[in-house]
C-alpha cells in the first residue's frame, strides 16, 4: 500500500502558518447589542392602527406564539389517538390550559412533554417543548389546519430524493432544535446566546412573531423624534427604516432572508441589505431540486424567485404583490398581479389560457405559479415558467396541467401543450437533462455547458449550479466558462467561480482571486477567501496581500457565525487544517460532532488528520464511527482501507477497498491500491483494476507503471 495514495474528503491544501495571526483574530470579534433600542410593535400602534391590526392578526404576526388556554380554545385542538413516530407512540393530550405530546413506549412508560409555544397556523402547527441545554424543540406531532388532524410531522418529511433513498429523522435531532434550525424568522429580535463549550442555549427574543421592527428597524429613537416634534412638523429623517425608497433588490433581499433555502454567512441581517451580503443560496445542484429546476422539497420560494424571467426584466418584487404582512394583495382579481406587462392578455385571457375566463383555468397563476405541497404545506413555484408535462415525464417533476386535470395522464396533457404550444418544452428538457448529467458527474455535453456559460444561455442558478458541480467532482473541462464569468452580474455565478479556483495554483489565478476579493458582494469575497486558504503560502504572498489578506479575514469570520451549527465547525475544521494547525482543526471536527453525531465528514477529515499525526487508533475510531452513521460513505470506507494498508492489515484493507469499489466502481483510488493487493494473487484481476485506475485516474503516472509490471507479470506467467 502506497501512503501517498490516501484520499481526504474535503481538507484544504496547507497554506502555512505565516498567514494564521492575519485569519483568525475576526473569528471572536463581538456583535453590537441593539436590543435596548427595539421597542415592540405596541408601540406602533397608538400612531398606526390602520397597519397595526393588519399586522395583528397576519401570518406574519402570528408565526409565533405560547400555548395558553386562549389560543387552544380558538383553534379547538381535540385530543388525538395514538400516532406511531419511529418506533414509539405519541397522543395528544389537551387538559384546561396546557396541551400535552405523551409518549408510550413499547413497555407502556409514558412521558409527557409540554407544548410551550406554537409555530405557523397557515397549514400547520408545529409545537415546541423545552429540553435539556435550553433546547426548544419540535415535537413529533404536528396539527393540519386544513383537515384537523394530528400527524407525524418527522415522517412529512421524507425526501423522495431521485437517487437516494431518504428517511425520517428523529424528532430530538438537531434538525428539530428550533433554536438552530427555525428561529429568525418566527420570532424577532432573538438572541441564540449559545455556549459551544457547554452546549447551551440561553434563548431569548424580544416579540413572538415578525414584528414591525423586523423589516423597519429598531423604532425607538423615531418615537422619540415624532414625539419630540411639533405637530404637523415635517422631518426629513424619521429616525427608521422607510421600505418605501426600497429598490426592487431590497424589497426582495429582505423577503428572501426568510423565505429562502439559503446558508448564512454573517451572524446578522438588517433590512435594506443586500441579500448576498448576508446569505448564500441554494441552487439546482441540490437533490432537493428536481434537475429542471422545480422544487422536489421544501425549498421555500427566494430559489425558484431568482429564475424568473419577469423579474429579472423589470422592476417586480415581493412586495408587488404581496403586502408587508404577506397577504397577497390581487385575491379578489388574481389576474391583475400580472397588469401592466401583460394588460392584453389579462383583458382577454381565453385566447393564452385556453380556459374559462371565469374558471380556475382562467387564472395566470394556475399555469405559472402552480401549488405543489410538501410536509403539508403549500408553495407556489415563483419561477412563473410555463407548464412543462415533458418534463414531468423525463424528470417526474410536477406540471401545472396535471394538478388540475389529475384524471389525466401526462401523455395526454404532453400531446396537447405540443400541439397548441409547439416546442417550448424542448429548451427546458435539454437544460434539465445537462444539469442531471452533471450531478452524475457525467460531463459528456461539458461542451455544451461551456458553450451555454460563456454565451448566457442559461439562468444564473444553473449557471452556478453547473460551476459547483465542476468544483465538487474536480472536473476541469469548464475551467474556460468558469473564468469566463469573473465579471458576471449575479454574484452567485461569481461566488461560484471564485469558489473554484481553489484548484488554481498559479499566478494568474492569484490575479482573478485578488479582483474575486475586491468585489463588492460579500458573498464573493468570501469564496475567493476560501480559494486561498486552499492555494500555497507563497503564492498568496507574491499578489496583493492587503486585499488577499483580507479576503481571508472576510471567510475566517464567515465560518462559524452560527456558533450551534455542526457544518460551522467543520468549515472552521478544514480551515485550521489548511493552515497547518492541525490539533485545532481536529478539535473544530470534535465540536461539530458533539453537536451533531452524525456528522461524518468531520469524523472522516478528523480521522484523516489523526493518520497524519500517526495516531492510527484514533484514526481508526474515527472512520469506524463515521461509518456507524454511514456504512455506505465512500470516503470514510477508502481512508479506512488505506489506513489498515499501512498498519499492514490486508485482509482488512482489502475488505473496505472491495466495499469502496462497490459503492463506486471508479474510485481510481481504490482500484489502484486493490490492484497492488491483488499484484501476487490474482494479477489478471489487478490489471482490470489498474485499467480502471488510468481511465479515471486523471493519467497519473504510477497506475500506468503498475499496469506495465502486471502485464509484465501475466506474460511471464503465461509462458511458463
Amino acid at each position: 500500500m502506497n501512503p501517498g495514495n490516501k484520499q481526504k474528503y474535503f481538507l484544504p491544501a496547507v497554506l502555512g502558518l505565516s498567514l494564521i495571526f492575519a485569519v483568525i483574530w475576526i473569528i471572536s470579534l463581538p456583535v453590537k447589542d441593539r436590543i435596548n433600542e427595539y421597542s415592540g410593535s405596541q408601540s406602533c400602534r397608538p400612531c398606526h392602527e390602520k397597519f397595526y391590526s393588519l399586522w395583528n392578526g397576519s401570518h406574519h404576526g402570528l408565526a409565533m406564539q405560547p400555548v395558553t388556554g386562549e389560543f387552544l380554545m380558538k383553534n379547538r385542538f381535540e385530543c388525538g389517538t395514538r400516532i406511531q413516530v419511529g418506533d414509539l407512540f405519541y397522543m395528544p393530550v389537551v387538559t384546561g390550559d396546557s396541551l400535552f405530546i405523551t409518549e408510550y413506549s413499547e413497555k407502556g412508560d409514558s412521558v409527557d412533554y409540554s407544548a410551550i409555544h406554537a409555530m405557523g397556523g397557515k397549514y400547520v402547527y408545529y409545537f415546541l417543548t423545552s429540553l435539556e441545554g435550553g433546547r426548544l424543540q419540535v415535537l413529533p406531532l404536528a396539527y393540519d389546519v386544513k383537515t384537523s388532524e394530528w400527524y407525524d410531522n418527522p415522517g412529512s418529511g421524507v425526501r423522495h430524493f431521485e437517487n437516494t433513498t431518504d428517511a425520517a429523522l428523529n424528532w430530538k435531532s438537531h434538525s428539530f432544535t428550533f433554536n438552530s434550525s427555525c428561529y429568525s424568522c418566527h420570532v424577532s429580535q432573538l438572541s441564540t446566546n449559545y455556549d459551544p463549550v457547554e452546549m447551551i442555549y440561553r434563548t431569548e427574543w424580544h416579540e413572538p412573531g415578525i414584528n414591525c421592527e423586523t423589516c423597519h428597524g429598531p423604532a425607538e429613537e423615531h418615537i422619540t423624534a415624532f414625539a419630540e416634534a411639533d405637530s404637523g412638523e415635517y422631518l426629513p429623517d424619521v429616525k427608521i427604516i422607510s421600505t418605501k425608497a426600497f429598490s426592487a433588490e431590497q424589497h426582495n433581499s429582505s423577503c428572501g432572508s426568510c423565505h429562502a433555502k439559503m446558508i448564512p454567512i454573517t451572524s446578522s441581517f438588517s433590512p435594506g441589505e443586500y441579500f448576498y451580503n448576508a446569505f448564500d443560496l441554494i441552487t439546482p445542484e441540490n437533490p432537493d431540486f428536481y434537475p429542471d429546476g422545480r422544487d422536489l422539497g421544501e425549498n421555500y420560494t427566494y430559489s425558484s424567485w431568482e429564475m424568473n424571467t419577469c423579474s429579472e426584466q423589470g422592476d417586480l418584487h415581493c412586495v408587488s404583490c404581496h403586502t408587508s404582512s404577506g397577504r397577497y394583495k390581487f385575491r379578489e382579481n388574481p389576474n391583475d398581479a400580472c397588469l401592466p406587462c401583460h394588460e392584453s392578455r389579462v383583458r382577454d385571457p381565453q385566447p393564452h389560457t385556453r380556459h374559462d375566463p371565469a374558471g380556475a383555468g382562467g387564472r395566470c397563476i394556475a399555469c405559472h405559479m402552480p401549488k405543489t405541497s410538501f410536509a403539508r404545506m403549500d408553495r407556489s413555484d415563483h419561477s412563473f415558467r410555463p407548464p412543462a408535462p415533458a418534463a414531468t415525464i423525463e424528470f417526474g417533476s410536477p406540471n401545472a396541467c396535471n394538478l388540475c386535470h389529475s384524471d389525466k395522464s401526462v401523455s395526454w396533457t404532453n400531446n396537447i401543450v405540443i400541439k397548441e404550444r409547439g416546442n417550448y418544452q424542448d429548451e427546458i428538457i435539454r437544460l434539465g437533462r445537462l444539469m442531471k448529467e452533471a450531478r452524475a458527474n457525467d460531463w459528456k455535453n461539458a461542451e455544451i455547458i461551456s458553450e451555454g456559460i460563456i454565451n448566457k444561455k442559461f439562468n444564473h442558478l444553473f449557471v452556478t449550479a453547473f460551476i459547483r458541480l465542476a468544483d465538487i467532482y474536480n472536473f476541469e473541462g469548464l475551467n474556460k466558462a468558469i473564468i469566463s464569468v469573473k465579471g458576471n452580474e449575479s454574484p452567485l455565478v461569481r461566488a461560484a467561480s471564485a469558489h473554484a479556483m481553489s484548484n488554481q495554483a498559479h499566478m494568474e489565478g492569484i490575479k482573478m482571486l485578488e479582483g474575486f476579493a475586491r468585489d463588492s458582494v460579500t458573498l464573493v469575497r468570501i469564496n475567493a477567501g476560501y480559494a486561498l486558504s486552499r492555494v500555497p503560502a507563497d503564492l498568496v504572498l507574491k499578489g496583493d496581500t492587503a486585499v488577499l489578506f483580507k479576503a481571508l479575514r472576510d471567510y475566517a469570520g464567515s465560518l462559524i457565525t452560527r456558533k450551534d451549527q455542526w457544518g460551522s465547525w467543520y468549515n472552521l475544521g478544514n480551515f485550521y487544517a489548511g493552515l497547518g494547525e492541525i490539533e485545532k482543526a481536529v478539535a473544530s471536527y470534535g465540536m461539530a460532532v458533539n453537536i451533531y453525531p452524525g456528522a461524518t465528514p468531520a469524523l472522516v477529515n478528523a480521522g484523516f488528520l489523526y493518520s497524519q499525526m500517526g495516531e492510527t487508533g484514533m484514526a481508526e475510531a474515527s472512520f469506524l464511527e463515521a461509518l456507524r452513521s454511514d456504512s455506505m460513505m465512500e470516503a470514510a470506507n477508502l481512508n479506512l482501507a488505506l489506513l489498515y494498508g499501512e498498519a499492514g492489515r490486508m485482509a482488512e484493507a482489502e475488505k473496505y477497498l472491495e466495499k469502496t469499489l462497490i459503492i463506486n466502481p471508479v474510485n481510481a483510488v481504490a482500484s489502484y491500491n486493490l490492484a497492488i493487493l491483488l499484484y501476487e494473487t490474482d494479477p489478471v484481476r489487478a490489471g482490470e483494476l489498474c485499467r480502471i485506475s488510468i481511465k479515471n485516474g486523471a493519467g497519473i503516472e504510477k497506475y500506468t507503471n503498475l499496469l506495465e509490471l502486471l502485464e509484465k507479470k501475466i506474460s511471464e506467467k503465461s509462458r511458463k
